[in-house]
């Protein structure tokens, strides 16, 4: 059995074994879609662009994409990789080792080809935001932080500081649903 709970415009959850549905944010756990979905051509576009700056290893990418849109794209390894494989099949760009990592330059060809395509490829990044409320990216800022510190406690807090973590998460929860009911 399943509940559905509307929990304001657009968003719905499932309670049960049901599936999350989410609408408007995007990215992260406890997110869905939010702005418009980057397209499989914006990972090369965006790995280009990235390398285009400073050479960088695929998890550095990936963090890079994901501090730029405040957590609304996070590329997964599975579209990384193989984007990266491609593109130095093509020669566009080169993996060097470097303190014990496999980072990624662009090749003079890709230098080429980023400079007479600058305007195609553009920042990737920002289409992915382009109609996200900056009131929403911020918010999806402070989920960030807050995820940070719940994480941190996790791993190096003791059981009593654990425990009080999770009372004020639970309060902070109820909190937000009492906005939500206008109280």
């Amino acid at each position: 059995m399943h509940a559905e709970h509307t929990c304001g415009p657009g968003f719905v959850f499932m309670t049960g074994r049901g599936r999350h549905r989410r609408h408007h944010w995007g990215g992260g756990p406890g997110f869905g879609p939010g702005g418009p979905r980057a397209r499989r051509g914006d990972v090369r576009a965006a790995i280009l662009a990235l390398l285009a700056e400073e050479p960088r290893n695929g998890y550095q990418l990936m963090q890079e994409l994901n501090e730029r849109t405040q957590g609304v794209w996070r590329p997964s390894p599975g579209a990384v990789y193989p984007a990266l494989s491609l593109l130095e099949d093509e020669g566009l760009i080169k993996a060097e080792e470097s303190d014990g990592s496999r980072v990624f330059a662009l090749t003079d060809a890709g230098r080429k080809h980023v400079e007479e395509n600058a305007e195609t490829i553009g920042k990737p990044w920002e289409k992915v935001t382009e109609g996200v409320p900056d009131a929403e990216l911020a918010l999806r800022e402070h989920v960030r932080q807050l995820l940070e510190a719940v994480f941190q406690v996790g791993r190096t807090g003791d059981a009593e500081q654990i425990e009080k973590a999770k009372a004020v998460l639970a309060d902070a929860r109820k909190a937000i649903y009492r906005l939500l009911a206008g109280e």
